[in-house]
């Protein structure tokens, strides 16, 4: 008894020694035929085509897929620095990441119920390549019918197109799904009444910063409320300034000719009397005083 498992013990040993050396293998033969990080160049390869991927993972696929999903945040990562440049992950496009939807691609084929690179593909690749965004968005539903949390995503690209019929049609089908929330069942009228508002933008942004299981998509989400806040800020600084102008014949020199106006309205301000964005920095008088702007200093979106 006692020979026969220490038999079982070495076999499974063995299997993970194997499947670790796969894995290595792998990444080794991967980083010797990576293609030149040139971004001058017409066209960027994948080191590996799924398939191809599959085949040399030795049925190790999961370990296989995190190497890909790992690799695709760094790719991400490097070329933002490369471009040194602070934007946002759902506005990457001005970035030359060729090979960002191949990876995550390979990652949910190696993978098919891994989540993360199917929720990253929804938020960073409309702005990069739609067809793609929806096409790995589907897949993943494919292969992950009761996944509901996908429909989220699918409905998050079409209400990014202002396709808004598809998006309420999607979160229509999501919502019938075991273990769906009940919010799901009303944005479909939501689409239809509210489509382009701003109220519904953060609802949206909201539910993702609850629900997505990567940490870039929820501070993403995050930004963009806080953006949002900063937008009704702005909106209603501007009345402000456009009843004093109107009241008065000119507009205001200084934050203090309307200081007692914002206070009335809720809004914070500093010492000198300048409403305060929420990221607790002074907006500008711009255009001589008849309107509002971000300070530069700002960590509000601007975008």
């Amino acid at each position: 008894m006692k020979h026969r498992g220490s038999i079982r013990d070495g076999a499974l040993l063995l299997t993970i020694l194997l499947g670790l050396a796969s894995v290595v293998g792998l990444s080794r033969w991967l980083d010797s035929h990576r293609p030149p990080a040139d971004p001058a160049l017409e066209e960027e390869q994948l080191y590996l085509n799924a398939t191809t991927a599959k085949r040399m993972s030795l049925g190790f696929n999961g370990l296989a897929a995190d190497w890909y999903w790992l690799r695709a945040l760094q790719y991400v990562g490097g070329k933002i620095i490369e471009g040194r440049s602070n934007v946002q992950i759902d506005r990457l496009g001005q970035l030359n990441l060729k090979l960002l939807a191949p990876m995550l691609d390979t990652a949910t084929t190696l993978d098919p119920q891994f989540m993360q690179p199917y929720q990253y593909a929804a938020v960073v690749l409309p702005d990069l390549d739609l067809p793609e965004a929806i096409r790995i968005t589907r897949k993943g539903i494919a292969a992950n019918p009761s996944a509901w949390q996908l429909y989220l995503q699918l409905g998050y690209i079409y209400w990014l197109e202002k396709d808004y019929q598809a998006a309420g049609d999607v979160y229509d089908q999501g919502a019938k799904l075991p273990g769906a929330p009940s919010w799901m069942e009303a944005m479909k009228a939501k689409m239809a009444l509210e489509g382009g508002s701003r109220e519904l933008a953060r609802e949206i942004y909201g539910r993702m910063a609850e629900q997505a299981a990567d940490i870039s998509v929820k501070d993403m989400a995050r930004n963009r409320l806080i953006q949002l806040d900063s937008f009704d800020q702005r909106d209603g600084i501007r009345k402000i300034l456009s009843e004093y102008q109107s009241k008065i014949g000119r507009c205001p020199s200084s934050w203090k000719d309307v200081s007692e106006a914002l206070g009335k309205a809720g809004l914070p301000l500093d010492a000198s009397g300048a409403p305060l964005d929420p990221s607790n920095t002074s907006y500008r008088l711009v255009e001589k005083g008849c309107d509002v702007d971000l300070d530069v200093r700002s960590t509000v979106l601007r975008k």
